[in-house]
């Protein structure tokens, strides 16, 4: 191993040489390379190697590098690269492909030299490294299309990458995003081709010995990707998608409106075609003079709205479905939220929004969500779609709650019979909204009330609040016997008894051991407080050693040691 690493460090001393010959590094700090290199050259050669080690080596290197280059613009000095840089990046490039060769499953170290790579313009080795990688890695998808994108943007070849994309689709053929970005790179191959073709003629230099496809210029290629692309995936959203890049270039109206046909004529079933194609409206442009004023404008606007509500009307005819509503109700209540400050506008798109809420909900066909929105729309007369949203999705907590908490500013004296009825149908395990809420409901009523165990302490706070002391404990002494139960239900009635003009410390002993029985084994704190209470005025200090015996007795796992920190703080008075 000697050996091997002596031969290393003599293969570095004539790019130090040159280092310390034109003034870059000091002969001291020269000698500090080779020392710091020699060390970890030499776990390198372990038997036994960690991937931290080679991790440290190539920062190190790359360090040295980035010192090299600030040394350079110091002393304006852009000399004997080949005899300096070079070798150091070969060594660094060397590194990494022994790191990647030991722990090839490692994405991140791939990537790193990837990274390196680009950075210190070692273009040729990228190819090389992804290559590498993408023969351990032809599962990941994204590591294809980077590499594809490498190909055509740091190498500028677009031969490369389209070949690249063509291997990608025989390992994923189905998968969207390389088409996406296969379509994407033929555009831009395009685009870069045309934006060539139109250089050279202005620069009036005969085009003769260049190759300019009219089919290619005319983005047939890209043509051919979206045929063969959407021949496997049948989707809408996938064509809209397409569609959106190729809108991005200002030379693809052709293949817009094949791909707008396309979607026309073959995705009609699917309710994002229909969204898809109403938006488009917004996008008509308006008169000229109309749009001077904020009333043409508003005018202008209403207009266009209309022209995509006919199309999201066409799209219910066809295919009347929730998401087909779910669409035109989202249309209709983006519209409401964009401020406007014409009056006729607003209310106009404030009804159109009510009527297409009313209609969906009128076909069941109506989601969750958009009752929300038609409650706040609605305001005071809401107590009649708040019972039918709780009719339609009956078990709902969240739809219950909704409709609860509207009735309940309303007014109305069914609340307490449609309490029970929402309990009865929403699952035990989704159902403390609707106790919270019934705690604020009942809070304002004078006769008892039950709560859910989840939030027992409320009712405890409740007691006390409207029959004092004794209801509290007497409640607490009640809701005790039955599980689940909650540290803050313990701790709120020891708070209560505290707050007494004279408590009792027989009562706190018995709330705390009461407590205990449910929390002794994980709560530290809770022995901790207990502990206190007894140093306090009203304790007696020699029950803390039995307290503390028990606490290491019950306490389990982490608790010990927390606990027994905590206690040795407490005791240096620094808790």
């Amino acid at each position: 191993m000697a050996e091997i690493v002596q031969h290393r460090i003599e293969e570095r001393i004539p790019e130090l040489e040159q280092l310390e010959r034109v003034g870059l590094f000091t002969k001291k700090e020269v000698k500090s390379i080779i020392k710091r290199a020699t060390a970890l050259e030499y776990k390198l050669h372990r038997l036994v190697v960690n991937k931290e080690d080679f991790i440290a080596y190539i920062q190190y290197e790359i360090n040295v590098l980035e010192l090299t280059k600030k040394r350079r613009a110091h002393i304006h000095y852009q000399f004997k690269r080949e005899e300096i840089e070079f070798p150091v990046i070969h060594r660094i490039n060397s590194v990494f492909r022994r790191a990647t060769n030991k722990w090839k499953d490692d994405v991140q170290l791939w990537l790193s030299h990837v990274a390196f790579c680009k950075k210190w313009a070692t273009k040729g080795q990228i190819s090389k490294v992804f290559s590498a990688m993408l023969a351990i890695h032809p599962d990941k998808p994204a590591l294809w299309i980077m590499a594809a994108k490498s190909e055509l943007e740091d190498r500028s070849s677009s031969e490369s990458a389209r070949h690249l994309f063509l291997r990608t689709l025989r390992f994923h053929p189905d998968n969207k995003k390389v088409f996406q970005e296969y379509f994407r790179m033929e555009l831009l191959h395009c685009e870069k081709l045309r934006k060539q073709k139109s250089e050279l003629e202005k620069a009036e230099m005969d085009l003769g010995e260049y190759e300019f496809s009219p089919e290619i210029l005319a983005g047939k290629l890209a043509d051919v990707v979206y045929r063969d692309a959407t021949a496997k995936i049948k989707e809408a959203e996938f064509v809209i998608s397409l569609l959106n890049i190729a809108a991005i270039f200002d030379f693809t109206k052709e293949l817009q409106d094949f791909i707008l046909q396309d979607l026309q004529t073959n995705y009609t079933a699917d309710s994002l075609t229909w969204d898809f194609m109403a938006k488009r409206e917004l996008e008509a442009p308006g008169a000229g003079e109309e749009l001077q004023t904020a009333k043409g404008r508003a005018s202008d606007i209403n207009r266009r709205e209309e022209r995509c509500c006919q199309v999201y009307e066409e799209g219910v005819k066809s295919l009347s479905a929730e998401p087909m509503w779910s669409c035109y109700a989202t249309f209709c209540l983006e519209r409401l939220k964009r401020k406007t400050n014409v009056e006729e506008l607003k209310e106009k798109r404030q009804q159109r929004l009510l009527g297409v809420l009313q209609r969906a909900h009128d076909s069941s066909l109506l989601k969750e969500d958009y009752y929300k929105n038609w409650l706040l729309v609605l305001g005071a007369s809401t107590a009649g779609v708040a019972t039918a949203a709780t009719r339609r999705y009956s078990q709902s907590a969240a739809m219950w709650s909704l409709s609860l908490r509207t009735l309940m500013q309303l007014g109305s004296g069914d609340v307490g019979g449609l309490f029970q009825e929402a309990l009865a149908h929403v699952n035990p395990k989704e159902s403390l909204p609707l106790w919270q809420l019934q705690v604020q409901w009942s809070a304002h009523l004078d006769d008892a009330y039950t709560v859910a165990m989840a939030i027992k302490e409320s009712y405890l706070d409740w007691s006390y609040s409207t029959g004092g002391y004794k209801k509290a404990r007497r409640n607490f002494t009640s809701l005790q016997e039955n599980r689940p139960l909650s540290k803050a239900f313990f701790t709120r009635m020891i708070e209560i008894e505290k707050e007494q003009e004279t408590p009792r410390m027989s009562s706190l002993r018995d709330y705390y051991e009461r407590a205990l029985q449910e929390f002794a084994t994980s709560d530290d704190d809770l022995w901790l407080q207990y502990i206190q209470e007894e140093l306090g005025p009203l304790g007696q200090p020699e029950n803390c050693s039995k307290i503390h015996w028990r606490a290491m007795k019950f306490l389990e796992g982490p608790s010990v040691e927390s606990f027994t920190s905590k206690y040795t703080l407490m005791q240096t008075g620094h808790l």
